[in-house]
């Protein structure tokens, strides 16, 4: 079902423009050279250039915020984070309007936090978008925005509805060092979770077959609760489990970007995923993907 490497290699163009090279961008584009594309990073740091031209990756230095008047490559995945407030993404929007260039299809990495809270509901990607949260009403702009901007200049807007995201270097370990508390199992919302190299490899999916102006939720099908997430991660780090809190309790004592998520509970269906995109995640659950977190601890 997952779409061979030779079919990969006849979908992709053959440069590439990638906005955010943090760690997913970074596997992007290595699977992306292995593929045989030139990819180009945008970065604004330049220490993070050299270590990405070291890779083999050509690199732009460009403040995203101050966008310079090109777009080279007709393939764009913009991995760049919206702005720390406000309910629009101007990051994204100001940086579109400069662009002079070929783009003709875009992968835009969004975040399930764009319906809000669902009660715990199996929802798919017709579900309608009711975000609750800044950071979410930021991501659904942001999907407005590719959205128009490609109907205006004839390309494809691919939009991934992520939720949280594990993998190598990305656990709390911390947080679980220092004991903080979580919300209790029996109040637990519902959370849903990709590892990173599935998130990558999805999106090489998105960037080949992925229909025009269509949204997939790219997860890997197994929600749990997020009280079920900590106590796993402790286990597997031989770590003391986190006290846990009433949700009265966890008002008075967590931090408010923490509480929002929270106040949002809801299952992912990966169907149109598996269906549309053709791709089956390597760690179809966290039994099988925490181990892979290990070495870099």
């Amino acid at each position: 079902m997952t779409i061979p490497d030779e079919e990969l290699r006849a979908a992709l163009p053959a440069s590439v423009l990638i906005a955010g090279c943090g760690d997913i961008g970074v596997r992007v584009a290595t699977r992306l050279r292995v593929l045989g594309r030139e990819v180009t990073a945008i970065v604004r740091d330049r220490q993070k250039a050299a270590a990405l031209t070291a890779a083999g990756i050509a690199v732009r230095i460009e403040d995203l915020d101050r966008p310079a008047s090109a777009g080279d490559g007709p393939l764009l995945f913009w991995f760049a984070p919206p702005p720390s407030s406000g309910a629009r993404d101007t990051r994204l929007r100001g940086w579109l309007a400069a662009q002079r260039g070929h783009i003709k299809r875009i992968v835009y990495v969004s975040t399930s936090a764009v319906y809000g809270d669902c009660d715990g509901r199996w929802i798919d990607e017709d579900e309608p978008i009711a975000p609750r949260s800044e950071r979410g009403q930021r991501r659904a702009d942001a999907e407005r925005a590719c959205r128009d901007w490609c109907g205006e200049h004839d390309a494809a807007a691919v939009i991934l509805r992520v939720p949280g995201i594990y993998g190598p270097g990305r656990l709390p370990v911390e947080r679980l060092r220092k004991g903080l508390p979580i919300l209790r199992a029996d109040e637990s919302p519902y959370t849903n979770r990709i590892h990173a190299d599935d998130l990558a490899r999805a999106a090489l999916h998105a960037a080949a077959v992925g229909r025009a102006g269509r949204a997939y939720h790219v997860t890997d099908g197994e929600p749990t609760t997020m009280a079920d997430y900590f106590l796993r991660c402790a286990h597997l780090l031989g770590l003391p489990p986190p006290q846990q809190l009433t949700m009265a309790e966890a008002r008075a004592a967590l931090t408010p970007a923490l509480l929002s998520f929270l106040d949002e509970s809801k299952r992912l269906d990966s169907r149109r995923l598996r269906e549309e995109l053709r791709f089956v995640p390597q760690y179809p659950n966290l039994g099988a993907g925490l181990p892979s977190c290990l070495p870099s601890l």
